[in-house]
Order: structure tokens, then sequence, then C-alpha cells
């Protein structure tokens, strides 16, 4: 009966394997399951004079830079055609806190267009990573001149005897589709540097988006205006 004691001890150790074996190591997330956020915005600079514009909202300082059509992120910069970022920031004295919503933001371009701030989701149908290089493209075994497509093909109407061009017709160039993996990626690195929401302790920092679809470069000036809990304040940026 000497082979009670190594089942009794045996036991509680099977158990506990078993149990750490349910768990998932820290910092890890079971394939397919959404990775954890913490939305903390971007690092905020050690001091409002490091951003290239500054403004005094009521007791606090307010801080900004314009990004144009890109999207800073801790991991580098993502692009968007249909929208630009400001970086903003909140300089108070110890202990200072604000609360921040993206609705106390409008943008004033070339003095009369006023455009307000939109929520990071608004913005992320149309990001994109400018360092992402999309796969090759499959080469048909029976054509080799043309891709295979997953999509499929609209069956074509017959042949009228009329020709509309001097060669022969030719497929539209294949359909390049970011991977719902990559796509799920740049969400959260967009949802990480957008500015946090609610009463924060400061220094914070974080990116606001706003609808603008024209060229950086026609834009004569830029005003962020800013009336939220902490004040009211204008910052002339640089376009």
């Amino acid at each position: 009966m000497r082979f009670l004691p190594v089942l009794k001890i045996g036991i509680p150790v099977v158990a506990v394997c078993l149990c750490l074996q349910g768990q998932n190591p820290p910092g890890k997330t079971p394939p397919g399951k959404d990775l954890p956020i913490d939305i903390k915005g971007l690092p905020p600079r050690s001091t409002a004079a490091d951003y290239p514009d500054q403004a005094e909202a009521g007791k606090l300082t307010m801080a900004a830079e314009f990004h144009g059509h890109a999207v800073p992120t801790l991991q580098g910069n993502l692009t968007t055609e249909e929208y630009v970022s400001v970086e903003a920031a909140f300089f108070g004295p110890a202990g200072a806190r604000a609360k921040l919503s993206y609705e106390d933001f409008s943008l004033r371009i070339n003095g009369k267009k006023t455009v307000p701030a939109l929520p990071y989701g608004a913005v992320l149908a149309n990001v994109k990573d400018p360092e992402w290089v999309p796969p090759e493209p499959v080469v048909s075994k029976e054509h080799p001149n043309l891709v295979d497509r997953e999509e499929e093909k609209a069956p074509k109407p017959s042949s009228s005897g009329l020709k509309t061009g001097g060669g022969q017709d030719q497929d539209p160039p294949p359909v390049i589709r970011v991977p719902l993996e990559v796509q799920r990626v740049l969400h959260q690195r967009v949802q990480k540097a957008a500015l946090p929401e609610g009463d924060r302790a400061l220094p914070v920092a974080g990116l606001i988006f706003f609808s603008y679809t024209g060229k950086i470069q026609k834009i004569r000036t830029i005003e962020l205006l800013y009336s939220g809990a902490a004040g009211k304040a204008t910052l002339t940026l640089e376009p």
C-alpha cells in the first residue's frame, strides 16, 4: 500500500497541470480571439513646447501637431486618403486631470470650412499600412497571362458581332483584399493611438481625426478649435 501516498500527491499535481493548460500564457491570446486593447493614446512629449503649436485652455495648456493624411502610431505611420489627423496633448500642474472627448474639437481649414472631429472608428475602413506588401497573385495554369481571382465573374453577354475596340477584351486587374488579420491589427493600432476619452490624468496625448479628402498642399491655414470642460482655445497649426 506504499503507492497510496504517491497517488495522493500525484492527483493534485495532475489537477494543477490541467488547470494551467486551460489558462493562456500572459501576454498571449488564443488564435481567433481579439488582442487585449488598453487605450492609452500616444505617449505625451516632455513638455508642451515640444509640440509645434500651443495655447492656453483655462488652467491647462493644450499643444498639437498636424499630421495631414498620416496616422502616427507606436508601430509606425499609417495613411488615410479621406481623413486627416491631429496629435493633441494636454498639460497641467501636478495632479491635474481633464475630461476629454473628441466632440470637443473641430478644425477650421482655410479660414472658412469648419469640420467636427470624428470618432476613431470612422477612419478604420480607410486606413492603410504603406509598408504592407500584398501577396503575389496566383497565375492561372491554363492561361499563364491571366491571374486567378477569388470573386466569381459575371456571365458575359453573347457576342453581337460589334466591336468597341481594336484589341481583345482584357480582364480587369485583380482585386487586392487585405487579410482580416492585417485589418484587425491596423484597427488596434489606430485605437491605441486615439486621444483617450473620459476623466484623465495629465499629461495625456493622442490623435483626433477629421474628414478631409483634399490635398494637403491646398491648405493655406488650419486652426484647431477646442471647447470642452477645461475651457476654450484656438491653435493655429502648421499645415
